[in-house]
């Protein structure tokens, strides 16, 4: 059945089980600061729960796509679901601080199915006109629970503490019966590239792990470069020998993907480095994790709207120029939190959470639209995993950056750091942005 209703029943249902993933990060982040006294943890340490988490849900993504074209959709989304499921209760359980970052580790590699796989559910079962309503119902039902996110944190870590909000994604597994039906069976039998997936996550952690050790120490430095540094030359010689492989050659090569792959990546950077920073700077002036969720109700709100405002605002701009702006307003929002921080300032706090939520909300479907329209037919299912990846990478880059510099320079400065990111790679844009003109002027 294609129904439209019941079109919307199974995007309701898939909405739900990604923002319910999406709370893995939210609602987490308003009781960092309560784990960190709980744990007798610094700011940088307690930014691993968010980072590694991040770092996982990027890798992971676009493995799950892959096995997905081998397997089917139900078989990884079973996993993956069971997966996060544990990381949260093996999390919620946690005696130590170690063995609550191996949980994190868990909850972001199941996690991970939930976006990709959801929306191929959607894609697979409906077409035409019902598709793209069923979509657009994914997005914003996705976008209000995650919205709540740091809300539901607060209210749930005032009356049960916080290893229940670290418990809260559990409740997916209750959604998953629901979609069981609608959950296609069958694969493409397409292989997926293990070598491939390893070097390409090697790469990504190293890149995080270095970011952060100015924090964690010499050690956690030395892994990073190494991994870093062995990562990216064979990551290079791999695309050669296997230009079909987890990194299509066709995709690597084009340059709409690679730039606004980059761009977008710098606005997750400075949603996570929110995630962390804000809860902080509140929490040294005292407030408790309700006080903070209650105080990020008004990003809730922009959540909630921003699905509505980007389809206009990348209808008129086009996908280039939608990234550039999206970067630049994150790039505000991280100096506006710097000058929350240095000034303690909720009001400033609570604005730049509400401009970088407008950017991710405006950011993400403009990378689709740009990568999508780039790439051959035949690999832009490939090209839009691919570019996911990279996207949530700057996810755990930022968080990093807050964790590793924060405790050394101070989070005003971390986050002015961050600020030149979203700059940079939105100058990157600036050759795009003048192709895409002409093309429509022609």
């Amino acid at each position: 059945m294609s129904t439209s209703s019941d079109a919307g029943r199974v995007a309701a249902l898939v909405g739900l089980l990604f923002g319910l993933a999406g709370m893995g990060s939210a609602a987490v982040a308003v009781t960092l600061p309560a784990i960190a006294a709980d744990l007798g943890l610094s700011t940088g340490g307690a930014s691993w729960i968010i980072s590694l988490y991040a770092l996982m849900l990027a890798v992971a993504t676009a493995v799950y796509g892959r096995v997905a074209d081998l397997a089917g959709i139900r078989l990884p989304l079973l996993v993956g679901v069971g997966l996060m499921t544990a990381g949260a209760l093996l999390g919620a359980l946690a005696p130590s601080y170690g063995l609550l970052l191996a949980a994190r580790l868990l909850q972001g590699t199941g996690a991970a199915a939930v976006p990709v796989l959801g929306m191929a559910i959607v894609s697979a079962r409906y077409h035409g006109g019902v598709r793209t309503t069923a979509l657009g119902r994914v997005a914003g039902t996705a976008a209000a629970v995650s919205a709540l996110g740091p809300l539901a944190g607060g209210l749930v870590e005032d009356a049960l503490g916080w290893r229940a909000v670290v418990a809260l994604p559990v409740l997916g597994l209750l959604v998953v019966p629901a979609l069981w039906r609608a959950i296609p069976t069958e694969g493409t039998g397409a292989r997926l590239d293990v070598l491939g997936a390893v070097l390409v996550a090697g790469t990504a952690t190293g890149l995080v792990l270095l970011v952060q050790s100015p924090a964690s120490g010499v050690l956690v430095a030395t892994v990073g470069a190494v991994l870093l540094g062995l990562g990216v030359p064979a990551a290079a010689a791999r695309v050669r020998r296997r230009p079909q492989g987890f990194l299509p050659l066709a995709v690597v090569r084009e340059p709409v993907v690679v730039r606004s792959s980059l761009a977008a990546s710098a606005v997750p950077a400075a949603w996570f480095a929110l995630l962390i920073a804000v809860p902080a700077v509140l929490a040294a002036r005292g407030w408790t994790p309700l006080h903070i969720g209650l105080a990020l109700v008004p990003s809730a709100v922009t959540g909630f709207l921003a699905p509505r405002l980007a389809g206009p605002v990348l209808e008129r701009l086009g996908p280039a120029r939608s990234l550039a702006v999206s970067g630049l307003t994150a790039a505000v929002a991280l100096v506006l939190a710097a000058g929350g921080a240095t000034a303690g300032s909720a009001p400033l706090l609570v604005s730049a959470v509400m401009l970088v939520t407008f950017a991710f909300g405006l950011g993400q479907p403009a990378l689709m639209a740009a990568v999508g329209g780039a790439v051959a037919a035949d690999v832009r299912g490939v090209a839009l995993g691919i570019a996911t990846l990279v996207f949530l990478v700057g996810g755990g880059v930022g968080s990093a950056v807050v964790g590793g510099f924060g405790d050394l320079f101070g989070l005003n400065r971390s986050l002015l750091l961050l600020a030149l990111l979203p700059v940079v790679a939105s100058l990157g844009l600036v050759s795009t942005i003048r192709a895409e003109r002409l093309a429509y002027a022609r």
